[in-house]
């Protein structure tokens, strides 16, 4: 199932600008394993897009294919109305993957200049440096550094050069927060630039916090694309949070309507529900007094999980009905 959430002043505005990546109708199959399934997908110029999905979504294999690391079974990839392939050669593209080591017993300084000397349009060295938070440790080997920095050279190789596309897969995987921030920070700046900005992440609060657009993937399909906002109303449930005194009647509150979800910790509930109206009327209805009572809507994480959820039960569904 494919589902878009965005706005018709977002399509219009779309509608103006050429596509700087376009996926059409692409599959891509590893034997009996479809990790890509008739993928409709385009990025825009200066958007800053979240991808994410649960493990085996397609993740990793659309990136691969945009990036042209493999080569579809069916549709097209194109990026600036070209090939992968050529786009990169242009020096148009700069990527950020979780695959692949660094050169070892080389200085931090040299592996980054020799990626800003190879780029078509490479930018100045000690620029590189610093918006990767480099500097202090140019002259250190590669060897010698720690994970995180190991990502801040990674990065500073993906934005070497002059590039219009940035993908990064995983980025800030082993950076303390400190770390992340300044990261996060220098994207911004990129994607204020101009620059298209896609990246694969589990860290759902910077998808929130970071992108103006979430494209959760989902048995190598579009399962949901808009903004974060969009994304968590589109999961339709609400938390419910409480406390109650006295001895708590799980099987009485499992029977409430419109109920999603139900954890109890102690003297708190918390409980997701497609009408919260409903069910604290009905909680009311029980006898029972809830204190400290909170209805909010759900965050990126919990909407990304009812969404993956409710999907994988309507497949399982038509699964069982097509028996």
């Amino acid at each position: 199932m494919t589902t878009t959430a965005t706005t018709p002043a977002d399509t219009a505005q779309r509608a103006d600008r050429a596509p700087v990546v376009s996926f059409r109708q692409v599959s891509k199959a590893y034997g009996a394993v479809r990790a890509v399934a008739d993928l409709d997908l385009e990025l825009y110029p200066g958007e800053t897009v979240a991808l994410l999905g649960p493990n085996g979504a397609g993740k990793s294999s659309t990136l691969d294919l945009l990036l042209g690391l493999r080569t579809a079974d069916a549709g097209r990839v194109t990026l600036f109305g070209t090939t992968p392939q050529r786009a990169i050669e242009q020096g148009r593209v700069g990527a950020m993957l979780q695959s692949g080591g660094l050169m070892e017993g080389v200085k931090v300084r040299e592996l980054v200049k020799l990626a800003c000397d190879l780029h078509p349009r490479g930018h100045p060295l000690d620029e590189v440096l610093a918006a990767a938070g480099l500097t202090d440790i140019a002259d250190r080997t590669v060897d010698k550094l720690s994970g995180g920095q190991e990502q801040r050279v990674r990065f500073a190789l993906a934005t070497a050069g002059a590039g219009d596309l940035i993908v990064l897969d995983e980025p800030t995987t082993g950076m303390d927060v400190s770390a992340r921030q300044t990261f996060w920070g220098a994207m911004r700046r990129q994607a204020d630039q101009g620059r298209t900005v896609l990246f694969a992440t589990h860290y759902l609060e910077e998808a929130d916090a970071i992108a103006d657009r979430v494209i959760v993937l989902h048995r190598g399909r579009v399962l949901a694309d808009g903004t974060a906002a969009e994304i968590k109303a589109r999961a339709g449930a609400r938390r419910i949070a409480f406390d109650l005194d006295g001895p708590i009647d799980r099987e009485a509150l499992l029977g409430l309507p419109s109920l999603t979800s139900l954890e109890i910790s102690g003297r708190t509930v918390r409980i997701q529900s497609q009408d919260a109206d409903a069910t604290v009327h009905a909680l009311y209805g029980l006898g029972c007094y809830p204190h400290h009572l909170e209805v909010s809507g759900l965050g990126l994480e919990q909407a990304f999980l009812a969404l993956t959820t409710a999907s994988d039960a309507s497949s399982a569904t038509a699964e069982e009905a097509a028996r």
